[in-house]
């Protein structure tokens, strides 16, 4: 792969390419990513989804919202300190008019939009629909399908979601939200299909990246940048590179940020957390500094400050030193895998799975969830399903009043008009979700 060809400014929809060298340098073609998503419908529905501790009491906790936003800072951080060597190196990217910033904006644009795809409930809300498929009422559907699109529905992804959503044409509305390509591709973490199902070593294996239904769409992007592929028999590739540092964003945030809720919350004793903290900041700590802060969230913050400082500088060296095999697709691992700090990294994370994401406030209502999307994918799937048979009821009319327009197009494909359904329950916020299945359930009028 190639930098020049990997920094595509064309805009999905667009027929030809756009030299960054003609950009308006107010606003740079990248900057206009990042403000579309920010805009956007999907991503405002984050507000109200849940990041680690669905439907809080409190009003400290993340949400997917807060998350995405400072993980897009965290990314524009390593773009910005990455593409600044980079230019050194490739000068030849310094003539075309590309600058340091550009790389920042890509890969805070993808990150302020990696979770865009997300159901609500969290990420127990992706395997609730596909369960519904697996082993409830939708598992009807599957001798109806081929082996790719029942797959796509029984492992449900959010990141093909996400891919979904932003570049889904709707009436009078060309490529969805109109991104760079960089950008897109920067936000494919996973750049294959959903079957061959073959976990391997490769990072790029462990999940899928779109849906049946978009795979032109998703070759339209990756053969625009020159994304190598990895497999002949079946549509996948290597990622973009700088998919690297959209992911190293996440990881750092998700780890570092969900533990300091988790102390905050009382569910992690500050003592017992600081011992694990303190291996990854012991050479950039103040003591005296912090045995002078009088609050715990003030200690918590500070010691998050210096842990997201420490990761982001072992994420930027570790890029750098393995930019060629990166290009080449040979890079295999996350970077926070690579790094030397990954056995801390591991103990962190596992403190946070039994203390915050197993404890009873969260398995609680990720149950409710569960019974939630379930209820709501059965009535939605049944209604427009039954409306194409000939078969609807009175019931099933009413239901499809509640089903926007655009979730109702008219296909005699039964995946497509499945994929509607869960493209629209996938994108309620947690509380819209409960609201809905109240009223669908008789619990509220």
């Amino acid at each position: 792969m190639n930098w020049q060809q990997l920094l595509s400014l064309k805009r999905f929809g667009d027929t030809q390419k756009r030299p960054r060298i003609a950009q308006d340098e107010t606003r740079l073609g990248f900057d206009v990513d990042f403000d579309r998503i920010i805009f956007s419908s999907a991503f405002r529905s984050l507000q109200d989804k849940t990041q680690v501790i669905p439907l809080s009491e409190t009003d400290f906790v993340h949400t997917r919202l807060t998350h995405s936003l400072e993980v897009s800072v965290v990314g524009r951080t390593l773009g910005r300190r990455v593409g600044k060597v980079l230019l050194e190196q490739h000068p030849n990217l310094k003539e075309l008019g590309y600058t340091f910033n550009d790389f920042g904006a890509i890969v805070a644009a993808a990150s302020v939009m990696h979770d865009i795809g997300n159901p609500p409930f969290g990420h127990s809300g992706e395997k609730a629909i596909g369960e519904y498929f697996k082993t409830g009422k939708g598992l009807q559907y599957k001798d109806q399908l081929t082996p790719k699109e029942y797959q796509d529905l029984i492992d449900f992804e959010g990141n093909a979601n996400g891919f979904k959503i932003l570049t889904e044409s709707r009436e009078g509305i060309s490529g969805g939200l109109r991104l760079s390509y960089a950008t897109l591709g920067a936000f494919l973490k996973y750049p294959k299909e959903s079957l061959p199902k073959q976990p391997t070593k490769h990072i790029v294996d462990k999940k899928y990246g779109f849906f049946q239904n978009d795979k032109n769409a998703f070759l339209d992007v990756v053969e625009d940048l020159g994304m190598l592929q990895k497999s002949t028999t079946d549509i996948s590739f290597y990622r973009h590179p700088l998919a690297y540092l959209v992911e190293a964003a996440d990881d750092i945030c998700y780890t570092i940020i969900d533990f300091e809720d988790g102390i905050n919350l009382g569910l992690i004793e500050e003592e017992f957390a600081l011992e694990y903290m303190i291996k990854l900041v012991k050479d950039t700590i103040d003591i005296k500094k912090y045995h002078s802060l009088q609050h715990k969230t003030d200690r918590v913050s500070y010691l998050r400050a210096l842990a997201i400082g420490v990761l982001i500088n072992e994420a930027v060296d570790i890029f750098l030193a393995n930019e060629e095999s990166i290009l080449k697709g040979t890079f295999e691992k996350s970077l926070l895998d690579r790094c030397k700090y990954e056995a801390q990294i591991n103990d962190i994370i596992k403190i946070s799975i039994d203390k915050i994401y197993k404890s009873k406030e969260v398995i609680e209502k990720e149950v409710a969830g569960y019974r939630i999307i379930a209820d709501l994918l059965d009535v939605f799937v049944t209604a427009l399903n039954n409306k194409f048979d000939g078969t609807q009821s009175n019931f099933d009319k009413l239901v499809l009043n509640l089903l926007p327009k655009e979730y109702q197009v008219e296909t005699d494909n039964l995946y497509n008009r499945i994929m509607q359904i869960c493209s629209y329950v996938s994108r309620m916020s947690d509380s819209y979700a409960i609201r809905m299945h109240k009223k669908l359930t008789g619990n509220s009028i």
